[in-house]
């Protein structure tokens, strides 16, 4: 039984803007690891949330929200994010198992509270590489320390902003770039301006040999402020006080996956919608829908 982290544990990277948005999205995993039909469980997300004075009083339980999964933050959006883990770990660990010889090295950018390296069953001889701010990595090894969590894979934290050189830090990390690659960026391209969502593509496609594969989730509305008033947006700034419209960049956002495909790789497109219905859990499209537009886009580089 995991215990309960100190609540003295150091908040510089998570008390305001998208480090905040993390420990939403560590509240939702919290809610969903205690579903009776979790799609993913995540033992240590509801300590991230306790140890957190700004989110403290936030629920970790669904028994918790008084309107239940009719609540468009702790109800739908939640199961979102629960979706969103379970397709991103089925992913991940599929690229490491595959049967040609699966990547050792997985680089999470923007790793934020993931605690995949914790959690998953890695193949023997994976390394977990974890990119952010030097704040938000302090907080997580705090609470997880305070767990005496012991990671699956050997994991290696690199506490750099990615608008600083994390290509060197990450070479200097013991990365290999003769070797294959994992990429994942979740949660993370809609906070940059287009002109650092191109770098980091090129910079993905330029550091990955043939045997790598990519995933990273997008937005495609041409104007953000025409779903400002979604419940999902709406009840994310009443309720815990996140203003996400005022996150997201509102720059036109440039084509991702088809600047991949130009490179060689292959990529494929889906809306969360479509394993909503895979899964038979998660939400599906109604009106005024903050989720129409997002888009999860899987990549693999082909061998020589």
């Amino acid at each position: 039984m995991v215990g309960t982290a100190h609540r003295s544990a150091g908040v510089e990277g998570v008390e305001g803007g998208v480090g905040l948005t993390a420990l939403m999205v560590a509240a939702a995993r919290a809610i969903e690891t205690h579903r009776h039909d979790s799609l993913a469980r995540d033992v240590f997300a509801e300590h991230f949330v306790l140890a957190a004075p700004a989110s403290a009083g936030w629920p970790v339980r669904m028994q918790q929200v008084p309107a239940g999964d009719a609540d468009p933050l702790w109800g739908r959006f939640a199961r979102y994010f629960g979706l969103r883990t379970r397709v991103l770990d089925d992913f991940l660990l599929r690229s490491v198992r595959a049967e040609a010889g699966g990547a050792r090295q997985v680089v999470l950018l923007g790793a934020g509270l993931d605690t995949r390296a914790f959690r998953l069953d890695w193949p023997s001889g994976c390394v977990i590489f974890e990119i952010d701010r030097e704040g938000v990595l302090a907080f997580k090894h705090q609470v997880l320390d305070g767990l005496s969590a012991t990671p699956k894979a050997a994991r290696v934290p690199i506490p750099i902003d990615l608008r600083a050189d994390w290509v060197g830090a990450l070479t200097d990390a013991g990365f290999d770039r003769a070797a294959p690659s994992v990429w994942l960026a979740e949660g993370l391209l809609f906070y940059l301006p287009g002109a650092s969502e191109r770098y980091l593509i090129d910079t993905v496609d330029l550091l990955s040999t043939g045997g790598s594969a990519l995933a990273f989730e997008v937005k495609l509305e041409k104007d953000l402020l025409a779903y400002r008033d979604s419940p999902l947006y709406t009840s994310t700034r009443d309720q815990i006080g996140i203003d996400l419209l005022n996150l997201f960049d509102g720059e036109p956002r440039p084509d991702s996956a088809g600047d991949l495909a130009d490179k060689g790789w292959s990529t494929s497109v889906h809306t969360p919608f479509d394993f909503t219905r895979r899964h038979g859990r998660g939400p599906l499209p109604e009106q005024n829908d903050a989720l129409e537009g997002n888009r999860w886009v899987f990549a693999n580089k082909p061998r020589p």
